[in-house]
């Protein structure tokens, strides 16, 4: 049985709904899981944890500046543990997209944080235009026009893919150091 830190950063609740998931796998594996919220990693202390796995969804092309902090602030110890990074964002709904070495915003963090953790992975996320605000309705209906995605307004569209999901819990739970 391992401890599995699992730290999350999300804009509209897919990435949290997505670590649920990585967590009943892993428990479901025999590992103890805690999760929490990216906002509280200066609080944690990472040494009692054998295995660390960061999610982060992207809004607007990036991701939340407190990951960049977590990562080079706490780079040794994630150098040093088996570790683990997935996006969440709505470009992998794509075909051509949806893989760690195809995403531009998964090489676009590795490359800025220059942190190689053991096993990546980039999840779809989803679209629920009505709990949006109208500024950001807006601009994520233009940006699906543009990209030849949903735009209805008054419509939900979840692009998760729920099976690679339990499969990466399955890998971070077979991950070693």
């Amino acid at each position: 049985m391992a401890k599995i830190l699992l730290l999350y950063a999300t804009t509209d609740g897919q990435t949290l709904r997505i670590c649920q998931r990585l967590q009943q796998v892993a428990e479901s594996q025999g590992n103890e899981v805690t999760l929490l919220p990216l906002q509280d990693w200066k609080s944690v202390d990472l040494a009692p944890f054998d295995k660390i796995v960061l999610g982060a969804s992207i809004r607007y092309g990036k991701h939340s500046p407190l990951l960049h902090d977590f990562v080079q602030q706490r780079r040794a110890v994630l150098e040093h543990k088996p570790s683990a990074f997935f996006s969440v964002n709505v470009v992998a709904r794509k075909p051509e997209k949806n893989q760690p070495n195809t995403n531009p915003y998964v090489l676009k963090f590795l490359k800025r944080t220059r942190w190689q953790p053991q096993q990546l992975a980039v999840f779809a996320g989803k679209i629920e235009y009505p709990k949006l605000g109208v500024l950001d309705r807006q601009m994520i209906r233009f940006i699906m026009w543009v990209t030849k995605g949903p735009t209805d307004p008054t419509g939900t569209f979840e692009f998760t893919d729920w099976a690679r999901v339990d499969a990466f819990g399955k890998e971070i739970s077979d991950m070693g150091g």
